[in-house]
């Protein structure tokens, strides 16, 4: 399994030494998140201060960008790194698009869909000289002139990756994508009745190999050094379940447990202004269906049985304000969890 974590966003200066103490350290990669910064410009510190760690959006907001636009920033990213980034995108919920972005809202499965084959049209212009014409339903690339063709790389185009929720996402992840990232706001029940299924048989609609497929997160981790650190995490995820399970998207995870009445409170609760009383309607129980908790001599065991299996990628780091810290040791036992997942196809 591989182990993930995030860096400083809101200081680019001190992503160079983070980094490399990230490498040092054993994670496998990091991921960037697109909140109060963009996702994308640490990612080229760290691209030219560290050799091995693979290089995330973990996502970058799609519909605000024109596919060009990321075409282009990714395939820098992937010269800068030497082949080591993963484009994340996502689509974000409606009212963020239209009153945070400015930007116009269709039913964003079938425009994730023709994100990433525009995209890879683009890519494959680039790559192999082959005239650039996609015409679809929301994009459509027909130009490209030899002054706005970047310089050749000697490797693959990126990998891309999508966040997925709801089913019809999970269907377009597993025939388009390279991966799914998977929101933290999932239980293990969820996971293996809902979004594996959906997965495996969007991938075997097109003849996938799920090998070639990486599903990341899917739950959330509360670890520390001792028992006073873990529960400090404790209690910042408990907050979070409440933000998240206020959200009618997420509440197919609180149906499979029998918690729709929770989801309605706590929706209620976010409409009247009561944000600082949600946390106390999450209890203990409901952390645990969460989250995989232990102290860092314990949290090998308690990811291995919360997201063994299914997740091939996970981030001790939910927030790049509070990122983790597992010592090496702890790196190595996660990273000997078996997975399905091996490479992404060039």
């Amino acid at each position: 399994m591989r182990v993930t974590t995030t860096i400083p966003q809101h200081d680019l200066r001190q992503v160079p030494e983070t980094v490399r103490a990230i490498e040092a350290k054993g994670y496998d990669g990091v991921n960037t998140l697109e909140n109060r910064h963009d996702p994308f410009m640490p990612l080229g510190v760290a691209a030219v201060n560290s050799e091995r760690l693979q290089l995330a959006t973990g996502i970058a907001i799609a519909f605000a960008r024109s596919p060009m636009a990321v075409a282009n920033i990714g395939w820098d990213l992937q010269a800068a790194s030497n082949g080591r980034f993963v484009l994340g995108i996502g689509s974000q919920v409606k009212g963020h698009n239209e009153r945070r972005f400015s930007a116009p809202w269709t039913p964003p499965a079938p425009r994730l869909r023709e994100y990433a084959q525009a995209l890879r049209a683009i890519w494959n212009n680039w790559k192999t000289g082959e005239a650039l014409n996609f015409e679809g339903a929301h994009y459509r690339f027909t130009l490209m002139t030899p002054n706005f063709t970047p310089e050749p790389i000697d490797c693959p185009a990126p990998p891309i990756t999508v966040a997925a929720v709801g089913p019809a996402m999970m269907k377009v992840a597993g025939e388009e994508y390279d991966g799914a990232r998977l929101h933290p706001f999932c239980s293990r029940k969820y996971l293996e009745k809902i979004v594996v299924p959906r997965l495996e048989n969007a991938m075997a609609n097109v003849g996938r190999k799920r090998e070639n497929f990486e599903i990341s997160g899917g739950g959330f981790i509360a670890t520390g050094a001792n028992d006073e650190a873990v529960a400090k995490m404790i209690e910042w995820v408990r907050m979070r379940i409440g933000f998240y399970g206020s959200t009618r998207a997420y509440w197919p995870v609180l149906e499979q447990h029998g918690l729709e009445e929770l989801g309605q409170k706590l929706n209620h609760m976010s409409k009247t202004n009561q944000w600082d009383k949600m946390t106390a309607e999450v209890d203990d129980d409901l952390v645990h269906l969460f989250t995989a908790v232990g102290r860092h001599d314990e949290i090998a065991g308690a990811v291995e049985k919360r997201f063994g299996g299914i997740s091939d990628s996970i981030s001790d780091s939910a927030s790049s304000e509070l990122r983790g810290g597992m010592p090496p040791d702890v790196l190595q036992d996660i990273q000997r969890i078996p997975t399905k997942f091996k490479s992404f196809a060039s």
